[in-house]
């Protein structure tokens, strides 16, 4: 007899079916997993759409190799904006309205083929902005306004030896680029190189005199400073890059400090306006600046600058006295000391002295509140200088300096009241060439740093205006404004690879600007 199959309680197979049921459910209430897309955009695996983003999405797909942004609602491309899709191929953002891109806007991009960036608000484009994309073979710039200046420099010289194909872009500004293609632009019309005089140093103390000499291959600085009674000598300190204090000679009134090296011997004349002027030797073996000699009070009364050279191998210095009991003075070295030479200019008001060796022709320039400039040249038969005319053009001078451009001498000329004079000399007489408001001007300076030439032109009620020699117009052009106060003098220092200029100030700090050279397509 056959036996029937056992039968399984109710309990087991109902368990069982639950189980199977739950299961099902569960399996059913889970989504498929997908990859995520911003509610901006449309994606696929490895696409993405983009329409009014508000910024670029974060949330994307990493495996994303193609990126659209349409309508995008920002203006600026930031830093580092893509470099959460690394595998990025293409990346299209025409049609927009970018106005900056930041300097590392693509960096990370390394796979990026093909860029669009047509057709937005784009002047210009960080320098080397496409540098991080190694691989990339098509840019397009077309449509936008591009400002041809030196900013876009970089991109000429980029253009012209890139393997990327780009489409032809133009310029939309400068008025001279405009509608000119990008691509053939010569890198000779870009000047983009200028210039800046920066504060660098500033010297604690009132001065009104500045003179700068070498000594034992050190560089020095010696300033008159009548507030603190003294002639005070600073050196410059290679290392640190800055003036320091070094030592200071007594001086009450002085109103200039002319140092003077005469056969490896330095020397510094002191100029005062009350108690007599004097030399000073210095001694290496005590280190110390020593009385040498007086210079003659009753020739000398009310000095007010000093101006030191050579003729025929000898050394002379010059005082220019401003009383009107004195006499413009010259001094002549001999063997161990200075001696009166000639008396050049008597009984005038006399204000500076510039000393100009031309053509072979030694000539000793000396400005008055009360006259005309007088030229003085040297007589080699008399060994003296002998007066040669006036400056008629200007009827009286606080300073007077010369320099040359190319074969011209010229003349610079400040005023206390009346525009300043600029002056060519023309073989037998001088002629002005431009004239330079400078109401309360008492200090001028011309002066060259790197093939560029400069003239400083301080004023009692205003700004110190700096001038840049134009070789076209040879003429000077404003070029900037130093907030100098009542300056005394200007002296230019080249101080190793640091081009200065000192202002000394009569009712402030002495300031010390540094020249710098300045790339603006960089």
């Amino acid at each position: 007899m056959a036996r029937l199959p056992a039968r399984r309680g109710p309990g087991l197979l109902t368990l069982s079916a639950i189980g199977f049921c739950l299961m099902l459910q569960v399996s059913a209430k889970r989504p498929p997993k997908t990859s995520p897309c911003p509610p901006s955009c449309s994606c696929t695996r490895d696409t993405a759409f983009c329409v009014d983003s508000k910024a670029v999405p974060r949330n994307l797909p990493s495996e994303v190799i193609s990126l659209t942004l349409v309508n995008a609602a920002f203006s600026e491309i930031q830093d580092g904006a893509f470099s959460h899709l690394p595998l990025l191929q293409f990346l299209l953002l025409n049609s927009n309205k970018f106005t900056l891109i930041g300097d590392n806007a693509f960096t990370g991009l390394s796979h990026l083929q093909y860029l669009s960036l047509a057709n937005n608000n784009l002047q210009t484009l960080p320098r080397d902005i496409f540098r991080p994309l190694d691989i990339l073979n098509d840019l397009d710039l077309r449509g936008n306004s591009l400002n041809c200046d030196c900013k876009v420099k970089w991109l000429v010289e980029w253009l012209a030896h890139t393997n990327t194909t780009v489409a032809p872009i133009y310029c939309a500004s400068p008025p001279r680029f405009q509608e000119h293609k990008v691509q053939d632009l010569p890198l000779r019309e870009f000047d983009c190189i200028t210039t800046d005089f920066v504060l660098y140093q500033t010297l604690p103390f009132p001065a009104v005199s500045a003179e700068p000499f070498l000594y034992s291959s050190d560089l020095y600085l010696a300033l008159a400073q009548p507030g603190v009674s003294a002639c005070t000598v600073l050196k410059w300190d290679y290392v640190e890059r800055q003036l320091r204090d070094y030592d200071r000679i007594p001086a009450p009134s002085a109103v200039h400090c002319k140092p003077m090296v005469v056969d490896s011997q330095l020397y510094v004349v002191v100029a005062q306006l009350f108690g007599g002027s004097y030399i000073y030797h210095w001694d290496p073996n005590t280190t110390r600046f020593t009385k040498l000699q007086d210079i003659d009070p009753q020739r000398v009364r009310k000095p007010n600058d000093l101006e030191a050279f050579r003729i025929d191998g000898d050394w002379y210095f010059a005082v220019a006295d401003s009383s009107k009991a004195g006499a413009t003075s010259l001094y002549r070295w001999h063997q161990n000391g200075f001696y009166s030479h000639q008396a050049l200019h008597a009984w005038h008001r006399d204000t500076d002295l510039e000393f100009v060796d031309g053509e072979g022709k030694p000539r000793l320039i000396v400005s008055s509140s009360s006259q005309a400039p007088v030229i003085y040249q040297w007589s080699r038969t008399q060994k003296q200088f002998v007066a040669q005319g006036e400056v008629t053009q200007v009827p009286d001078a606080q300073a007077v300096k010369h320099f040359r451009a190319g074969r011209d001498s010229y003349l610079c000329l400040s005023r206390y009241i009346g525009d300043s004079k600029i002056l060519r000399w023309e073989g037998a007489r001088f002629s002005e060439v431009q004239a330079l408001p400078s109401r309360g001007s008492l200090a001028l300076q011309p002066f060259l740093v790197g093939g560029r030439r400069y003239l400083a032109l301080g004023s009692d009620f205003s700004f110190t205006q700096i001038y840049q020699w134009d070789e076209g117009r040879q003429k000077f052009v404003r070029f900037q404004e130093l907030a100098v106060q009542a300056p005394r003098a200007f002296c230019y220092v080249p101080a190793g690879d640091a081009q200065l200029l000192l202002a000394p100030s009569f009712k402030g700090q002495t300031l010390v600007y540094r020249h710098v050279v300045v790339d603006l397509s960089a």
